[in-house]
């Protein structure tokens, strides 16, 4: 079975189109319940008696965030708009007529390497699978809830992943994971627009995404990025789940990617660290299931679904994200000669995942780094 059929196998289905209003971050604003139970999440100020959340925290995650939420507004709107914008903000500067290329090869190569040279750590292409889209987008700006409809012209999908800092991630759930987190919203933002006005350069349409128009993560996997987890995120090879995703979608004609498998799968059905160190348990110890448990998921993939609801709530009382399943994961580690064989053992040897699992436990891989070390002179 090659990987495009072991990508196809899990899609058993009926998968409809998500209605992003459905997603826990849009209730969480329109919701009457969940409006009143963010209150305290939303009026968040800093402690001076909790490490990471520090006046200083606090105005790293909003400046980490100030791209997104000056510029883009893709997590408050709907997209479509700033960053994202659907069309290019100053038309004279396109050309009149699409560059002539070699082949679909040659584009390929040609908007990778630009990807990577605006900051994507990873990029990949796949065909659009219209299911994917959001049946309909909601704007938490202007209240707005309107159907999305998206040309058949837009055959395909650049996905890109994009690194979070690892140190300041391994310092979750406090202020140096939400900033790395915030980080990552801005460059998504900055880094979907610039690739969107490269390829309007060459004479073709670009739709820039954070995560609106379109769900990220199956995207991301069918583009051979990496491998949906049991914590609901996507997982790479290089970088584990420490990565965020924007994409761009085109009529450009391009060269789709092979979805990728290097034993995700089988290590996490043994694993189950995200799910034991899950704080709000949100995170499931069962096996995978096509249901969906919550109005926030959506059902029909092959999956371990994971209870927004739950995870939401730990946030409100944390008065910041979370993303110690981040942490925790064993995928999350830096790039070094005994990581890299650790990876290739699980990739190639899946009968030694216990083990793998125990020296990381004994070499207290995931544990919480102090908060106050971002603040350190060897990370400035």
């Amino acid at each position: 079975m090659n990987n495009r059929q072991k990508f196809e196998e899990k899609l058993i289905g009926p998968i409809e189109r998500f209605d992003q209003r459905n997603d826990m971050f849009r209730r969480a604003r329109h919701d009457p319940e969940w409006v009143r139970r963010t209150l305290p999440f939303r009026e968040r100020k800093p402690n001076r008696d909790r490490a990471g959340f520090g006046q200083e925290d606090f105005a790293l995650i909003e400046a980490a965030w100030h791209v997104e939420h000056e510029f883009a507004k893709g997590n408050r709107g709907s997209g479509l708009r700033g960053l994202y914008a659907w069309e290019s903000p100053d038309p004279d500067t396109l050309p009149q007529s699409a560059l002539e290329l070699t082949s679909p090869i040659d584009a390929t190569r040609m908007v990778k390497r630009a990807a990577r040279f605006f900051g994507a750590s990873l990029v990949g292409v796949c065909a659009l699978d219209r299911r994917w889209l959001y049946s309909h987008v909601s704007n938490d700006l202007t209240g707005e809830h309107l159907s999305l409809e998206v040309s058949e012209d837009y055959g395909y999908a650049v996905a890109m992943a994009l690194e979070m800092n690892y140190d300041y991630m391994q310092t979750a759930p406090t202020g140096g994971s939400a900033a790395a987190t915030g980080l990552g919203y801005s460059k998504m933002a900055f880094v979907a627009s610039l690739l969107a006005q490269f390829i309007r350069g060459l004479g073709y349409r670009a739709l820039p995404s954070g995560n609106d128009t379109a769900l990220s993560i199956p995207i991301a996997v069918e583009a051979g990025l990496g491998e949906l987890g049991r914590n609901g995120l996507l997982i790479t090879e290089p970088f584990g789940p420490r990565v965020r995703i924007c994409k761009v979608l085109t009529d450009l004609p391009l060269v789709p990617d092979e979805p990728h498998f290097f034993g995700v799968t089988e290590f996490c059905k043994t694993c189950m660290k995200c799910a034991t160190d899950c704080p709000s348990q949100a995170i499931t110890y069962d096996g995978r299931t096509t249901k969906a448990p919550t109005l926030s998921n959506n059902r029909g993939v092959l999956k371990w679904p994971t209870n927004p609801e739950q995870c939401y709530k730990y946030w409100i009382a944390n008065r910041l994200d979370c993303a110690s399943c981040i942490r925790v994961c064993p995928f999350n580690q830096p790039q070094g000669w005994q990581h890299d064989m650790a990876r290739a053992a699980i990739k190639n040897l899946p009968q030694l995942n216990p083990i793998i699992l125990r020296v990381g436990n004994l070499l207290r891989y995931g544990e919480q780094r102090d908060p106050a070390t971002i603040w350190e002179d060897r990370h400035a």
